[in-house]
């Protein structure tokens, strides 16, 4: 079928931030879009509190950066968009588009020529003592820290029915893959390829120095117990919600039942991205001291 003949690439457009170059950039791919054949605009978010449901589209064209596409994929929920992410941001893993490249490729999106890979999400439940419990879709990380009870935590965590440890630390990390790149990786945790089924575990400054980060399958629950803390200690997803954290709560992670969905086009990588941000380029070169 030639690209006249298809029906047109619905298209969603996310930009929340209220900041002068977001909105610059989505006026400007509005109008180009509304322009460019076999592309159609069924939606424009601009609002901090999106609709609570979002219309039919093929893709989703979140501007900003990775916490746009954080706050993106959790709002669309049980109902995922694979997300087109540009980065107007300051490091952007996820939206590693930038606007110029973005119109460069409005044909190959046009045409449907890209992949769209499935990642890990999970789902955070905070059980508390009374019987009560609540619910939060994540994609990066779930975090408990000390934060504001100036103290270090005791921290008991299972895998499946397993009793792993109890880590006392500044807080414990349960990362995705895709999160391996934000605060597991500044609290000393591995980069784990973004498509893996797996999470990792990594304490926040250990007291114990053999607590090292732990990498484990994605099909059994993740369960964190807190017996005894000091006000102050916060359950925090993604780095957008806190909530604080009582003695005896539970904190337990699982797979979710949907994937984050990201669109790939050609010549835009995982370890591409990883060169990029992480400034990998080789070997250093050494200058030779002059005779």
């Amino acid at each position: 079928m030639h690209s006249s003949e298809r029906a047109p690439l619905r298209v969603l457009i996310l930009a929340r931030d209220q900041s002068m170059r977001v909105q610059s950039v989505r006026t400007e791919l509005e109008q180009r879009l509304q322009d460019f054949p076999g592309i159609e605009v069924v939606g424009v978010t601009t609002t901090k509190e999106p609709e609570t449901e979002h219309p039919q589209a093929d893709v989703a064209i979140v501007l900003g950066g990775d916490g746009a596409i954080l706050r993106a994929c959790r709002h669309f929920g049980s109902r995922q968009l694979p997300i087109v992410g540009v980065n107007l941001g300051r490091l952007g893993f996820l939206a590693d588009l930038s606007p110029a490249e973005l119109e460069q490729n409005l044909s190959l999106l046009r045409d449907r020529h890209f992949t769209v890979v499935e990642h890990l999400m999970f789902n955070c439940e905070h059980r508390h003592e009374d019987g009560t419990s609540e619910s939060y879709l994540g994609l990066n990380e779930v975090v408990l820290s000390a934060a504001g009870s100036l103290t270090m935590l005791d921290v008991e965590l299972s895998i499946g029915d397993e009793r792993v440890t109890t880590y006392s630390a500044d807080g414990l990390i349960i990362s995705t893959p895709v999160g391996s790149t934000a605060h597991s990786l500044s609290a000393g945790g591995p980069l784990l390829r973004q498509d893996l089924q797996a999470f990792v575990v990594t304490p926040i400054c250990p007291h114990t120095l053999t607590n090292r980060p732990l990498v484990d399958r994605a099909d059994v629950s993740y369960t964190m117990r807190l017996p005894q803390i000091e006000p102050g200690v916060h359950l925090v997803i993604d780095g957008q919600i806190r909530q604080p954290v009582r003695p005896h709560d539970q904190i337990v992670v699982r797979r979710a039942d949907v994937k984050f969905l990201l669109v790939k086009l050609s010549g835009h990588s995982y370890y591409r991205t990883l060169h990029r941000k992480l400034g990998w380029s080789g070997q250093p070169r050494y200058r030779r001291p002059k005779s």
